[in-house]
């Protein structure tokens, strides 16, 4: 049994009903490839919108969860209120929430661990920082960012792995796919070392960093590449395109 191509859309902080409405239908028209699971990861507030437009062969996500049930957190959502909203996906530890908003690897594995256990299926984030990669920190990077969520959690069968490198994020700079692959590779053989063979086998790492219509299918022809996790793109028409990337 392969694994199973899966692309996210993270649409950010971005749209509005009318935007986020066009967008959903071009997702509706596509076509896109029934072979691929496809996630969008939207805005809290469009989280019911979005849900209600978009076919149940495309999954909704929201974009950040807490790590409690519930209780006196102003401005967080629970796993259990998206379970309430029938929302089945979430999007943890992405570059930004660990830049702009201080997540700690260990904040990120509790919230991967408590998401698991309400239910949700997880698009774990890791990558390094161009300063990282230039101190040939990648590998210790991407490794200590697993390792943290490893130690929290026990079934990885409904957890994605997003590789992000943080300088290939909205620069316009791209890793080649030779880079992209190695790192991959890289990841799948610290599962097989450290959780197990059967884990690395499954397990769905996907690339994400500016992921663009020009680029997707040479990154899609890597044996360690399941998938993306797409950024500014999959707000733009070429997200089928990037969808469609292993046809």
């Amino acid at each position: 049994m392969g694994r199973k191509f899966c692309v996210g859309g993270n649409w950010k902080m971005n749209g509005d009903k009318k935007s986020i409405t066009e967008l959903c239908d071009i997702l509706k028209k596509g076509p896109l490839d029934p072979n691929v699971e496809v996630v969008v990861g939207c805005p809290a507030p469009y989280l019911t919108l979005a849900k209600s437009l978009l076919p149940a062969t495309i999954n909704v996500s929201a974009q950040n969860a807490y790590k409690v049930a519930k209780g006196a957190f102003t401005g967080e959502i629970s796993p259990a209120m998206l379970k309430d909203l029938e929302i089945n996906w979430v999007i943890l530890g992405h570059s930004e929430r660990r830049a702009i908003f201080g997540e700690t690897d260990q904040l990120i594995a509790e919230k991967v661990a408590h998401a698991l256990a309400e239910g949700l299926k997880v698009i774990a984030c890791i990558g390094e920082t161009l300063q990282e990669r230039e101190a040939g920190q990648t590998e210790a990077v991407c490794f200590r960012q697993t390792k943290a969520i490893a130690d929290a959690i026990k079934d990885w069968s409904n957890v994605v792995i997003a590789y992000e490198p943080v300088w290939a994020i909205g620069t316009g700079k791209t890793a080649t796919p030779e880079q992209a692959q190695e790192v991959h590779a890289a990841l799948r053989k610290w599962f097989t070392d450290n959780v197990s063979a059967d884990v690395s086998a499954s397990i769905r790492i996907q690339y994400g960093g500016s992921v663009t219509a020009a680029n997707c299918k040479d990154l899609a022809a890597k044996p360690d590449i399941d998938g993306f996790l797409v950024g500014g793109a999959s707000l733009k028409p070429e997200f089928v395109q990037i969808v469609n990337a292993k046809q």
